[in-house]
Parts: structure tokens; C-alpha cells; sequence
């Protein structure tokens, strides 16, 4: 009885060689069956070896993607700044003219740099065209420099700094103007974004001595700003708190006030068109204690501090726009 063909595969590359045999030596083979055996191993042989370069050819492509790497993040730099400058019908500062009721030019500049995404710290200076007095000894140009450090903390943000306002132009008069009118104060600005359109703030300010004459000034204000897509409704309302002169200065006892605000802006790309309503509860004769008279000479009248709408138009360009 034919007890079947016995058949060794030997090697195990794609190259296999194929010994077969017959169980009894004597016995004779036919060749017909020993090529069937080979055609039935070398079909097994062909298909294990499809399958193993098709794991190499798998393996190979992971391995390559793997050795890409993405490109490197970009550098951002931690600097950036803002210039800017505009004309106004009439240059306020809380409510009290700076520029005689008239016409005033301004530029400004802001380098700031970012510590990380919570603070920044900032230095900044402006110049405006001036005239804080209806006399020849008022100086024509009010140099600002300012400096301090804005955090963020989710919707809440917070401005810590202090502000210098210099008149180089200033002309000593013992009359009008017995000492120099360059001051400072200091500042906490804060604000609230309620949402994406509304956000509030309460700002104080806080001086040894307002406009140099020995009197200590403070000033509390609450602001609140509404955004129209590129149309933003804005107001203040704030109290300003004067003590009293030195003699230099007449120990004059300067009036406290209340200083309000509101109006709406346009913004198009870097410019903004603003027209806004400004008023103050100081009568013309307080205002006088502060600015000098407008009346006549020896006077005791001012027309600085009344009812008045003011137009802005404003340019500013930052380091993000030329990128």
C-alpha cells in the first residue's frame, strides 16, 4: 500500500530548496508526483514570501515617516510697538481745555515688551500742541512720558504706572505763571470684559502736586465701552479732587469736580473717527482759579471748562500690521 510522498524543505530564505522521498527506497516514485509537490511548496513559498515584503515594504514606510520631523515653530518676538497721531477740534484733558478751545495736533509712540502672556511692560511718550492759558507766557507744546506694567488675568486686566506731563516751552511769569507747570501722577487703570462686545473699567490717578502749584490731586473714574462691529460707544464719569495751593500760588483752594464723557468712535483699519460730548460741574469762576481768566485782563472768568463736543481723528500703527 502507498503510504505517501515525505517531502523537506530546506532553508528559510525566498530561495528553498525541496528534498522529497518515499517511505520505502525500493518503492518507485513518480516524477509526476514529485513536481506536484513542488508546484504545491513553491506556491506556499511564493505567497510567504508576498507577505514578508509586504511587512518590510510597511515597516520601511513607518520608519520614514517617523524620521520627518516638523518644521520649526516660528520666532516671535517679545517686542512689540505702536505709533500713532491725530488731530482734535479741541484737546481736553478731564473736561478743562489745553488748547484755548482750538484745534490741536498730537503723535505718540509705545515700545512694549511681552514677559510671558500675563505681563507686559511698556514705555511711552506723546507730544500735543498746546495752550493752557490766554497768555503769551502759555507754553506751546505738552511733552507726556509714561511707563509701567499690564497684567491679564482671564477677562480682567490691570494697568500699573505713572505719567509725567512736561512743558518745555514754558516762560516764568510771576503774574500768571510763577513756577514751572510740569507735573506727574501715578495710576492704576482696571478692566472687566463682560463679554466680547462690553467691557468696564474703574481707573484712579493720584498727584503730590497738580500742575505743580503744592495742591494734591486725585481722580476717580468709572468707563464703560460697548463694540458694534467696527463702530465702539464709549463714556466716563469721574470725580476729580483738589486740595489746596501752596502760597506760591495764592493758597488758592482749588474745586473739586465731576467730569463726564460720552461718545462713539469708527475704526478703519488704522485710522479712527471719533465725535464725543465732554462736560464738567466747574462754573467759569472755578475754572478761572485753575486755568487763569479768558474774560479780560484781571479778569476772573474761563471759558475752558464748558459744555463742548470734540471730533478726533486718529492714526495708529502697530507692530503687528507691517508684519
Amino acid at each position: 500500500m502507498y503510504e505517501g510522498l515525505y517531502c523537506l524543505v530546506k532553508g528559510q530564505s525566498a530561495k528553498h530548496s525541496i528534498l522529497c522521498f518515499e517511505p520505502y527506497p525500493n518503492i518507485f516514485v513518480s516524477p509526476f508526483l514529485v513536481n506536484k509537490v513542488k508546484v504545491i511548496m513553491s506556491s506556499k513559498i511564493l505567497l510567504s514570501a508576498v507577505a514578508a515584503l509586504a511587512a518590510v515594504t510597511s515597516a520601511s514606510a513607518a520608519d520614514l515617516g517617523k524620521g520627518k520631523k516638523a518644521p520649526p515653530a516660528p520666532v516671535v518676538s517679545p517686542w512689540e510697538w505702536t505709533v500713532g497721531g491725530g488731530l482734535t477740534t479741541n484737546y481736553l484733558f478731564r473736561g478743562i481745555s489745553q488748547s484755548d478751545g482750538k484745534p490741536s495736533i498730537n503723535a505718540n509712540a509705545e515700545v512694549r515688551y511681552n514677559f510671558n502672556d500675563t505681563y507686559v511692560g511698556y514705555l511711552g511718550t506723546a507730544g500735543s500742541s498746546v495752550k493752557i492759558a490766554r497768555f503769551v507766557e502759555s507754553p506751546s507744546l505738552e511733552w507726556d512720558a509714561m511707563g509701567g506694567l499690564r497684567a491679564t488675568y482671564g477677562a480682567f486686566g490691570i494697568d500699573v504706572g505713572a505719567a509725567g506731563y512736561i512743558y518745555p516751552s514754558f516762560t516764568k511769569s510771576a503774574s500768571v505763571l510763577p513756577t514751572s507747570t510740569t507735573w506727574w501722577e501715578g495710576y492704576i487703570k482696571t478692566t472687566f470684559a463682560v463679554n466680547d462686545a462690553l467691557t468696564l473699567g474703574v481707573n484712579a490717578f493720584a498727584t503730590p502736586s497738580y500742575i505743580h502749584t503744592g495742591a494734591k490731586g486725585q481722580y476717580i473714574a468709572g468707563t464703560a465701552a460697548y463694540k458694534l462691529g467696527d463702530v465702539t460707544l464709549s463714556g466716563e464719569l469721574g470725580r476729580q479732587f483738589l486740595g489746596k495751593a501752596d502760597a506760591t500760588h495764592l493758597s488758592t483752594n482749588y474745586a473739586d469736580y465731576t467730569y463726564w464723557n460720552v461718545g462713539a468712535g469708527y475704526t478703519y483699519k488704522i485710522a479712527t473717527v471719533d465725535l464725543r460730548y465732554h462736560s464738567t460741574s466747574l462754573n467759569k469762576t472755578k475754572c478761572a482759579d485753575i486755568t487763569g481768566p479768558t474774560n479780560v485782563s484781571g479778569g476772573t472768568l474761563s471759558s475752558y471748562c464748558g459744555n463742548t463736543v470734540v471730533g478726533t481723528l486718529s492714526f495708529a500703527l502697530t507692530s503687528k500690521d507691517v508684519k
